[in-house]
């Protein structure tokens, strides 16, 4: 792929990632405000936030064509992760997450994070990022990864009992997943600490983050 088709394909990516997300969380803060019930939030927004995190499936493969120099391991991990949430806990037994306020709190935690990441990409793409979105990309993560994993886990936990009586193959997915989330958070957390780490560094020494 020519190098300015590959570089315009995802600006247009980052983009429109970044607008959607964007989309996520005023539904789901304007929802929350104007009806403050939980079961309305799920419901008006859990097919749209299914949906454009699928749609990052396509990191996956930007990583692994070379797209991007993402570790196409660590990508699909986060990807595979969220995909987990969305397909097979909120998709499978809505009855059960409706009603709780960990769905909240995780969409708010990824759809901040991915407003703020996709517009990091898209802007250093085009050579000019602004100091306070580099502040935001390399600051927020701080707190919102660990509530966004935190209640992906918890989400996990709460489904677990019925998952494990619903089918073999849930069994499987719903176990692997309680023992690997620890690991995975730890081993992603201390990665983009180690990021942040390095690029708050450069951009104090003047160079491009």
């Amino acid at each position: 792929m020519a190098k300015p088709f590959k570089i315009q394909y995802l600006k247009l990516y980052n983009v429109l990632s970044c607008f959607l997300w964007l989309s996520v969380l005023i539904r789901a803060g304007l929802l929350w405000q104007l009806s403050g019930d939980q079961r309305v939030v799920f419901n008006e927004t859990n097919v749209l936030v299914r949906w454009v995190q699928t749609l990052a499936l396509a990191e996956i493969f930007h990583s692994i064509f070379g797209f991007v120099k993402s570790s196409p391991f660590t990508t699909a991990m986060q990807v595979i992760s969220r995909l987990i949430l969305v397909w097979g806990v909120c998709y499978l037994f809505p009855h059960i997450i409706n009603k709780s306020s960990i769905y909240l709190f995780m969409i708010l935690a990824w759809s901040i994070t991915e407003v703020v990441r996709y517009a990091f990409y898209a802007c250093n793409l085009t050579g000019a990022v602004p100091k306070f979105l580099i502040w935001l990309r390399y600051n927020t993560f701080i707190v919102l990864y660990p509530i966004g994993a935190g209640s992906e886990f918890l989400l996990v936990l709460k489904t677990f009992r019925t998952a494990w009586n619903a089918f073999f193959l849930s069994k499987i997915v719903w176990t692997a997943a309680t023992v690997i989330y620890p690991f995975g958070f730890y081993m992603l957390y201390t990665h983009m600490m180690s990021q942040r780490r390095k690029v708050l560094k450069l951009t104090k020494k003047g160079g491009k983050a």
